[in-house]
């Protein structure tokens, strides 16, 4: 520590001691006028021996100015009034500043002789920047440099300064002698921290207390000493691959010094103290470079390499620092595999498959688990029947060989293998190649049971073989004795039983029809499954492949016996007709299409293609459906006449739409007809059965013949109903049912009078008031026979009134609805024909719920004013159409 301070100390008394080896004049003079306006040019400083680097000129007064060539230019007006006096500084590369004192002699003054001794002038007040050293040894304090003002000539002065250094921080590293302007340095300062320290003196009167000047900037530059070490800057860690050639790049090291950039202070040189047999490092970059191209990764994967940074360009005298860097060789596939063993040897039975037989262990040099390292096994000689498969351990690496397909013994007891271990990725950068070992596999001998030979026979055969015909024989053999004594055979699959085997022969016969166009048969190709057992009750198994060729056996047919033709505007239509044949070249294709008979005056071929026609109309011809003989026929000119059902009709999205209106209707149209007109000739027979009904009627007591509509309404509404005319219930019982029958009151008089039907009525005691009703109905319906009931009995024209028309209703419980109330229709046509102007007279009471006050209707009776909207009156509103169908139901004598 000691001797870097004693160091330090020589380097700035050497510095200092040194004589300034000035390269300009210590001075230049100049005659101005008084007043010098900006621009003019004063002088030039001699510039020739200071050279061209680093040249910087600088004034000390801010009036003028120093261009690069020496040129010194007034920079803002100025008058010189008397001799006026400044510097410029001239600093020259690394050198220490030289100062050229600048004299302005004004016009009016006279001369001083150019070779008297220069007169020494006080230090002007704009002094150029001040120099420290750097961590500058004691004692404490130090004088810097000397400061003065020109209003020193005029005035007692003394000097204050203030500001960064002074008063603020770094706090009081300078002070001024207030009488002389001495800048003094109190302590040591680092430049890495305080390169330039600015702050401001005054000049002020000590009589007055005023300034005299104005404030000047003092600027104290420090010296950079070299008091700092270079640093390492990064992670040392590089890669680089193995085996690489020499002059590789491997990495940079960087590095960086705190102290004054540009200078020796700063200048780097990279050196290596160890792996200097294995790596370069330039010196001014810091690259490092392989040496040679003997790194291998599986000698040394890492290589530490210390490396020396110093400053100074290298010298001894410079600081440094030392760092170990990491080289890292990257792994290459430089190494194959090897194996363990010279020779390996493995067993297994015969017939046995999917089954592993042997590990084959290698090693590998390379980096582990990496592509360069992983195993991959071919066997290059003696699997060329594919009996074998090797597998990679991923772990161990081993190679693990598999018996994929059965082997034989009796074809061989021994299979010599060759395998070859090789990597996931080529070999790189070695002359070495990919390792072999023989590997040698015994078959053990099992007892087989027989084998067939070939395991899948091929035979030939026409379709439509006749029954019994002797194909061949299929017939195995024993492995061990080569012979085929005491073998049975034994179908398995024959899904046509198209063949049979001989039990002891094998021999094949056909047993049923072979049809090329079958559904079993596929690509031409129809298999049979044998089964082949020995002594042993081993068996074996074999398959007989039929070879299936084509017969004319077949004739093309229509695809569609059902074509439509739609009509074109202005044009006649034309369809495709196209046929199928189930037979294979040289029995099907091309199609030959002629028309036959009739159709060929009506229609046409055209563009007829391998499979299909154009069907076109020759004629026109009305919608409808047209039969079309065409005879179709193979390229053996094999086939025959066809019918094709053409429909010609309006389309629409090619569906026809105007079949109905067809000429043609079908079975099914005619019977619709057919029924229609007879359900027509029904309602007819109906009509008129209704209007000429005779007096055979009677009211029932059924309400089921009434029309009962349903309302919510309690008031008078839309909906009408008529009220049907009921016959009273005799005692409670239907008057039609075969008890009243038996009690003797239809069997009394067949010609019953009014009086007596009244008479009858009242013996049946007093029923409840609808019953009464119903009673009371009866006896004035009867009453009123004098205007519908002839002498005789006849209901205007109509048969008896009788009680054979009672005898006949007797065997029913009810009447029937229409019979039952066309008495009540009939009635009602006769008042509308007549035209009477009186209520009904049949009007019955209708029951009705009581709800505690008079209803809101009003009165059902027949003279209501307000209407019974469930009486009668709404057959008075029926129109004339009603009226119409009346009068013409009612007799002749009626209407007149």
């Amino acid at each position: 520590m000691a001797s870097g301070g004693v160091f330090r100390l020589c380097v700035i008394v050497t510095i200092l001691a040194q004589p300034a080896q000035a390269c300009t004049p210590r001075s230049v003079r100049a005659r101005v006028p008084v007043k010098i306006d900006p621009g003019y040019v004063i002088s030039q400083v001699p510039l020739d021996h200071c050279g061209d680097v680093g040249l910087r000129l600088f004034s000390s007064d801010p009036h003028f100015t120093v261009n690069t060539d020496g040129t010194i230019v007034v920079a803002v007006v100025s008058m010189v009034t008397k001799t006026r006096s400044f510097g410029v500084w001239v600093k020259a590369g690394q050198g220490q500043p030289q100062r050229v004192d600048v004299q302005l002699i004004p016009d009016s003054e006279q001369s001083a002789p150019w070779n008297q001794a220069h007169k020494r002038f006080k230090r002007r007040w704009s002094p150029v920047p001040f120099n420290i050293i750097e961590n500058a040894s004691p004692p404490f304090p130090k004088e810097v440099e000397l400061i003065g003002s020109d209003s020193s000539v005029n005035y007692t002065v003394y000097y204050t300064i203030h500001g960064p250094g002074v008063d603020q921080p770094p706090m009081n590293l300078f002070s001024v002698v207030r009488e002389t302007g001495m800048v003094k340095v109190h302590s040591a300062v680092d430049r890495e921290q305080y390169p330039k320290l600015v702050f401001q003196a005054r000049a002020t009167d000590r009589v007055t207390g005023k300034e005299t000047d104005r404030p000047l900037d003092i600027t104290v530059l420090v010296l950079d000493i070299n008091d700092n070490p270079p640093t390492f800057l990064g992670p040392l860690e590089f890669q680089v691959d193995e085996q690489s050639k020499p002059d590789t790049e491997v990495g940079v090291v960087t590095a960086t010094d705190r102290d004054e950039k540009g200078t020796p202070h700063t200048q780097i040189k990279f050196s290596l103290l160890t792996g200097m047999q294995l790596f370069n490092i330039h010196p001014q970059s810091g690259k490092i470079t392989t040496k040679s191209g003997t790194l291998d990764r599986e000698v040394q994967a890492t290589i530490p390499v210390t490396v020396e940074i110093r400053d100074m360009n290298g010298a001894k005298n410079g600081l440094f620092n030392t760092a170990t860097a990491t080289v890292t060789l990257v792994d290459i596939n430089d190494n194959p595999p090897t194996f363990t063993e010279t020779i390996l040897k493995a067993s297994v039975a015969e017939n046995k498959a999917d089954v592993l037989i042997l590990r084959i262990p290698v090693e590998d040099r390379d980096e582990v688990n990496t592509k360069n390292w992983k195993a991959k096994y071919v066997i290059i000689q003696g699997n060329e029947n594919n009996h074998f498969r090797i597998d990679t351990d991923p772990k161990t690496n081993e190679g693990l060989l598999y018996v994929v397909k059965p082997l034989d013994y009796e074809k061989g007891k021994v299979v010599a293998l060759m395998v070859s271990a090789q990597n996931e990725v080529p070999l790189v950068n070695t002359l070495t190649s990919w390792n072999t070992l023989p590997v040698e596999v015994s078959v053990g001998d099992v007892d087989e049971g027989p084998e067939f030979f070939p395991l899948n026979k091929v035979i030939r055969v026409k379709e439509n073989t006749p029954l019994g015909t002797l194909l061949g024989s299929y017939m195995a053999l024993d492995p061990e004795t080569k012979s085929n004594a005491g073998i049975r055979y034994y179908k398995v699959s024959d899904p046509g039983s198209w063949l049979s085997v001989g039990e002891a022969t094998g021999e094949l016969k056909v047993t049923n029809t072979i049809d090329l166009e079958s559904d079993l048969v596929t690509n031409a190709m129809y298999n049979i499954t044998i089964n082949a057992v020995d002594l042993s009750s081993k068996s074996g198994m074999g398959m007989v492949t039929l070879l299936i060729e084509d017969t004319n056996d077949n004739v093309p047919e229509l695809v569609d016996q059902v074509i439509v033709l739609c009509e074109v505007e202005g044009k006649r239509g034309m369809v495709t007709v196209t046929a199928h044949d189930a037979d294979l070249l040289p029995y099907s294709t091309p199609y030959n299409f002629q028309l036959s008979g009739e159709s060929q005056k009506k229609w046409r071929l055209r563009d007829a293609q391998n499979v299909s026609v154009v069907l076109e109309q020759a004629v026109d011809m009305p919608r409808g459906n047209y039969e079309v003989e065409m005879r179709i026929t193979d390229l053996q000119d094999k086939g025959g006449v066809q019918v094709v059902t053409v429909k010609v009709c309006r389309c629409v999205g090619g569906q026809c739409v105007a079949a109905r209106s067809s000429v043609g209707m079908g079975a099914w149209g005619v019977l619709a007809l057919l029924l229609a007109l007879a359900m027509l000739l029904l309602l007819c027979l109906l009509f008129v059965f209704a209007c000429n009904a005779k007096g055979e009627k009677m009211y029932t007591d059924d309400f089921s013949g009434g029309m009962l509509l349903h309302s919510n309404t309690e008031a008078p509404g839309e909906e009408k109903s008529a009220n049907l005319l009921m016959i009273p219930s005799m005692g409670g019982m239907d008057l039609m049912d075969n008890s009243a029958k038996g009690t003797g009151l239809l069997d009394q008089n067949q010609n019953m009078s009014p009086g007596d039907m009244n008479g009858m009525s009242q013996t049946m005691g007093q029923q409840n008031m609808y019953q009464s009703s119903r009673r009371d109905f009866m006896a004035n319906s009867l009453h009123h026979q004098n205007s519908f009931y002839t002498s005789g009995g006849q209901y205007r024209g109509s048969a008896n009134y009788s009680d054979s028309l009672y005898q006949k209703q007797a065997n029913f419980s009810h009447f029937n609805t229409w019979d039952t109330n066309k008495l009540y229709l009939d009635e009602k046509l006769d008042y509308f024909g007549g035209e009477m102007e009186v209520c009904h007279t049949l009007d019955l009471p209708h029951p009705y719920q009581y709800e505690g006050e008079g209803s809101a209707a009003g009165s059902v009776g027949c003279c209501s004013e307000m209407g019974d909207q469930d009486g009668l009156d709404f057959l008075d509103s029926l129109g004339p159409k009603f009226k119409t169908l009346a009068n013409i139901c009612l007799n002749k004598e009626d209407r007149e």
